[in-house]
């Protein structure tokens, strides 16, 4: 089995143009195991990223986002989204890595990805929704640089969201 540097280091990220349901079940196992943790199911979380159908990578599509996969040789293992929000802010949605390439600083290229992109764009920011629970999750993107800017209770949700951003 190959280490996790190695698995980093033979990796390329490109935009996703073909097969949707290959990266929709690419986070479906990656946010899976979040899922679990937090006792998440697809009746009091639906929209979790655990239970994505290939719909709504396509409505996601639809609506102008780009994304990227993260690829060693022809198998996806990661992927990314980036969606314009408003003038300046985009949304960086289901950033996941399957869980057996973890810890390898994949996550960390893919969003290297998205901010290179935002910035080519003229975007001013990013902006994440993460579960407020997450605290180790939220520790990793604080310590890229991102900062948490409000929380909000939604009731179709059985959690708490963060919402954080970065400038670029």
């Amino acid at each position: 089995m190959k280490g996790r540097k190695e698995w980093c280091d033979n990796m390329v990220i490109r935009k996703v143009s073909g097969d949707l349901e290959e990266c929709a079940g690419v986070i479906r196992n990656a946010f899976i195991t979040v899922a679990d943790d937090f006792h998440l199911t697809r009746k009091n979380a639906p929209t979790n990223p655990a239970f994505l159908g290939t719909d709504a990578m396509e409505k996601m599509r639809d609506k102008g986002a780009v994304m990227f996969g993260a690829y060693e040789g022809e198998l996806c293992i990661g992927f990314i989204a980036a969606l314009e929000a408003s003038e300046g802010t985009f949304y960086m949605e289901r950033l996941a890595v399957l869980p057996e390439y973890r810890h390898g600083g994949i996550g960390k290229r893919l969003m290297d990805t998205v901010f290179d992109y935002v910035s080519k764009k003229g975007g001013k920011r990013v902006s994440i929704g993460i579960i407020n629970e997450n605290t180790r999750l939220k520790e990793w993107y604080q310590q890229y640089g991102f900062v948490e800017t409000g929380l909000k209770h939604y009731d179709h949700l059985p959690f708490e969201v963060c919402f954080m951003e970065k400038p670029v």
